[in-house]
């Protein structure tokens, strides 16, 4: 077990905070990093309208072109526009540099300050008189490229977090509360109220978490939950803040506010994720420094072999180790963790599957076994019909389950209910009466028709020799007797309808080599129906809340890398034993302390999903991860010098130009990652 599961575990959990502020801190962010993103594009533009000069006024780039302008001082001009491109263009690496120094944690700014500062340090002395030749050109191209290389880096990561911002602008800016005298005032959300009845139109968005009081509709809840087909809405269901009103006006009753709503909730678990430690991310750093370290022996070595074995003069020796110290330069090993963390925790967030433990996350990958809840997880945790069975030839299957749902209506009991949901129809009944504990009775279109238990069979001495009523029993289902007009008509089997997906999401993962298990505390023919029904690989039936944890521990002892998947309420102290805890959100209820990830949709098939997006996310992770720092493998090579006598050289500004390329790969591969359902 990782002890690092436990500490998150136990960490205080950031207290959320209202959705208006959410907005705010969100949009203030968002303000900051686009300061900075201008200020480099700011920075860029100056530095390369200096450069042209630069250019124009160097010896090298004169030679080569073969126009020469020569005048008295050129040298000195040429000194202090590139002082101006050193101090302004560089002085965002310069400044990295004393931080990270000051941090004893020397890295990419580290390696850029070393190697602007060694061209501009050695020109400027060969300007006021040290024999050599100037590299100002060298320089001020290379914090061009640099600069710009940084700027479509800020971009880039900058638009891996728009999914968040998306989510804090969902909230609609106001809404149509109905007043006690009957009228309609449109208030700001933070005036709001638990209670409050508030009319959403046609195309509007939901204001708040509420429940229907009047009206149906259907309403689009994809930014939210990922569910891509509008959810038919009436009088009693909720409906999410953030949501789009479909076709019909409905009346609204506000039930939760500001930090107890579900958006301001998602929004607290999505940055809890971007900010939380990852695995991964801490082997990027190692890289990182490694590579500091690699760049600044790299450097050494080079200039000390150039001029001390070779004997060739400091000039050449200097470009070749500014040249070294540029390639190493881990600006895309610093990018390839962190912007794949950022879109697969955006992306996860828009498709309804919420990280909260970004170890945990990236251990999902590696999961051999599922443990699912039974009641609410794989079933629907509500009665529904899975079997009628006649007894003559007398009345079909739709005319029985008609007149036995017309009596049932009347009743509050669960059985009842599950019976009248799947009945299309029913009729009018008179002389309802409760046969308590064993049923109901009442006439339906003229006709005397009981629905009872077999208990009431047993005391009026009818008996029941059915093979098809044995098994059904035998499966741990509920089976209830319809009596019309005193002959034994037929029997209805119930049971905890199986969610359609179950079946579907276990041959997924036992497709991805996982074993699939059930843990209930329902009776054992009951789980064994529901397990082969889904086609589980094992089942533990019986089991109490406290003991759930008991098992996890067994089956982790088999060296299973396990992930629970409960409703995180008495599934809880399973979900923290577990090495990857999946609660199952249900809608609203998306504040489950102990689970790792959220699942907003209480559909096994997003289990799929986490294991897929896991898998995706850290191949992602390793392809950055090797591009950032493979490319190094020749390019150091040849920026020391190695092929020199073959005529291939790389300069400076190329070694910048493979830099820069290399982060904008990892950054357009990042964004490939993508959810599969």
């Amino acid at each position: 077990m990782d002890s690092g599961k436990h500490d998150a575990h136990n960490m205080p959990v950031t207290p959320p905070v209202r959705v208006e502020h959410e907005k705010t801190a969100v949009n203030d962010h968002h303000d900051h990093h686009a300061m900075m993103v201008d200020d480099f594009k700011k920075r860029f533009w100056i530095s390369l309208v200096i450069t042209i000069p630069i250019l124009v006024l160097s010896p090298v780039i004169q030679e080569w072109s073969g126009i020469s302008i020569r005048f008295a001082g050129d040298s000195y001009v040429l000194f202090i526009l590139s002082s101006a491109v050193y101090f302004y263009g560089g002085s965002p690496f310069l400044k990295g540099m004393f931080d990270e120094l000051r941090s004893a944690k020397p890295g990419m700014m580290t390696l850029v300050a070393t190697a602007i500062t060694t061209a501009y340090v050695y020109s400027s002395a060969v300007v006021f008189g040290l024999k050599g030749e100037v590299f100002f050109w060298e320089l001020a191209t290379l914090i061009d490229i640099m600069l710009l290389g940084h700027w479509l880096e800020m971009r880039s990561v900058m638009g891996a977090g728009r999914a968040l911002e998306e989510l804090a602008r969902l909230m609609p800016p106001d809404a149509h509360r109905l007043m006690p005298d009957g009228s309609v005032k449109d208030v700001p959300l933070n005036e709001l109220n638990i209670g409050d009845r508030v009319l959403v139109k046609p195309g509007e968005k939901i204001p708040a978490d509420s429940m229907v009081a009047e009206g149906e509709t259907s309403v689009n809840e994809a930014m939210l939950t990922g569910e891509s087909k509008p959810v038919p809405k009436s009088p009693g269901d909720k409906v999410i803040g953030g949501s789009i009103n479909g076709e019909g006006s409905i009346t609204i009753e506000v039930k939760k506010t500001g930090s107890d709503s579900f958006l301001a909730q998602v929004i607290v678990l999505v940055k809890e994720a971007q900010e939380s430690k990852s695995r991964t991310q801490d082997l990027a750093n190692r890289a990182a420094l490694w590579l500091t370290v690699i760049a600044l022996a790299g450097g050494a070595i080079t200039l000390l072999v150039w001029l001390l074995v070779l004997n060739e003069d400091l000039a050449f020796a200097l470009e070749r180790t500014v040249t070294v110290m540029v390639i190493t330069c881990p600006h895309a090993l610093g990018l390839a963790v962190p912007l794949v963390v950022a879109i697969s925790t955006t992306l996860s967030a828009k498709n309804g599957l919420l990280i909260r433990n970004r170890s945990a996350f990236e251990l999902a990958r590696n999961i051999q076994a599922v443990v699912f809840d039974k009641t609410g997880t794989l079933t629907e945790g509500k009665f529904g019909i899975t079997d009628i069975v006649l007894f003559n030839d007398t009345t079909d299957e739709g005319e029985l389950l008609k007149y036995a749902a017309s009596v049932e209506a009347r009743s509050e009991h669960p059985i009842a209910k599950g019976i009248v949901s799947s009945s299309e129809e029913t009729f009018p009944v008179e002389g309802f009466r409760a046969i308590p504990g064993k049923g109901a009775e009442g006439t339906v279109k003229g006709r005397d028709v009981k629905v009872v238990s077999p208990g009431y069979l047993r005391e009026q001495n009818i008996l029941v020799a059915d093979e098809r009523v044995e098994k059904l029993a035998s499966q741990g289902k509920t089976v209830v007797f319809v009596i019309m007009d005193g002959r034994l008509k037929g029997a209805i089997a119930l049971a905890d309808i199986i969610r359609p997906e179950s079946k579907k999401a276990v041959m997924m993962l036992k497709g991805m080599g996982i074993r699939c298990m059930m843990l209930t505390g329902d009776n054992r023919q009951v789980a064994k129906w529901v397990a082969e029904e889904i086609g589980l690989d094992e089942y533990f039936a019986e089991v109490l809340p406290q003991e759930k944890t008991a098992k996890i521990k067994e089956i982790q002892a088999r060296k299973l890398i396990v992930a629970m998947t409960g409703d995180g309420v008495n599934d809880a102290p399973a979900l923290a034993q577990a090495d990857v805890g999946i609660a199952i959100g249900a809608g609203t209820d998306v504040a489950v302390e102990t689970a790792d990830i959220i699942l907003v949709r209480s559909n096994p098939l997003d289990v799929v999903a986490v294991v897929g997006l896991a898998r995706a996310t850290y191949r992602k992770m390793v392809q950055n991860l090797v591009w950032a720092t493979g490319y190094n493998t020749f390019a150091i090579p040849l920026a020391a010098g190695v092929l020199y006598q073959s005529g291939i050289l790389l300069t400076p500004a190329m070694g910048a130009v493979l830099m820069s390329v290399s982060t904008m790969i990892v950054a357009i591969n990042a964004r490939f990652l993508k959810v599969k359902r």
